[in-house]
C-alpha cells in the first residue's frame, strides 16, 4: 500500500481517563480528549481539568529529547496495536516534549524504541480551566497502513511531592498494567 493510500481521516473519538483505584490521584483532576487519524497521522488531544497547581507538569524544552523512563513523572501515552497481532506500539510524551516511541513483540517483551519514528509535535496551551495538550504523531508504516488500529490512551500523572497516579480509559487488572491489550479500548 502507498503511502497515498493509508486510511482517510476518521471521526474523532472522545476518552475519559479514569484514576486506578487507590492511587493518589489529586481530587478534582480531570482527564478526558479526543483522538482521531489523519491518513499517516494519529492526533491525541489531552484536555487536563481541575487543580493544575498541585501537579508537576514541566514547562516545553527549547530542544525536546527522545528519552526513556519519562513514565516516571507526568508521561501521556498511547498504546497501539493491530487487530489480532500481539505485538504493539508504545508512544510516550511529556508535557516538556520529551518523548519516545517503543516497538513490543507481545506483552511486556522485546521492548525497544522504533528506529522509524520521528519526533511527534506537541502543542500546549493553557487557559483558566485547564490545559490542552495535543500530539500529532506520524505513524510507523505497519500502522500507518492498517485499516484499523486498537488504542489504549493512558497518563501517569506526578503531583508536586512526586506521588504518581496512573490514569487509562479502563483498568483491567488488579494493578495498574497499561500493557494489557484488554486496556486498548478504542477501535480507530
Amino acid at each position: 500500500m502507498a503511502a497515498s493510500d493509508a486510511p482517510a481521516a476518521s471521526d474523532a473519538l472522545a476518552f475519559h481517563l479514569q484514576p486506578f483505584p487507590g492511587d493518589p490521584a489529586p481530587d478534582g483532576l480531570a482527564i478526558a480528549g479526543e483522538v482521531s487519524r489523519h491518513g499517516r497521522e494519529l492526533r491525541l488531544n489531552y484536555r487536563l481539568g481541575g487543580p493544575l497547581s498541585e501537579l508537576h507538569l514541566p514547562e516545553p524544552g527549547a530542544a525536546p529529547q527522545r528519552l526513556d523512563d519519562l513514565w516516571q513523572s507526568t508521561c501521556l501515552e498511547c498504546f497501539l496495536g493491530l487487530p489480532g497481532e500481539p505485538g504493539y506500539w508504545e508512544l510516550n510524551v511529556c508535557p516538556s516534549g520529551d518523548w519516545n516511541l517503543y516497538r513490543l513483540d507481545g506483552y511486556r517483551q522485546g521492548l525497544r524504541p522504533d528506529a522509524a519514528a520521528g519526533a511527534p509535535q506537541l502543542q500546549r496551551r493553557a487557559d483558566p480551566g485547564g490545559l490542552a495538550l495535543t500530539i500529532g504523531l506520524t505513524l510507523p508504516p505497519q500502522l500507518a497502513q492498517a485499516a484499523a488500529l486498537e488504542l489504549g490512551i493512558t497518563a501517569v500523572i506526578a503531583d508536586r511531592r512526586g506521588e504518581l497516579s496512573y490514569w487509562a480509559l479502563r483498568h483491567p487488572g488488579e494493578q495498574a498494567d497499561f500493557h494489557r491489550r484488554e486496556g486498548f479500548a478504542l477501535r480507530l
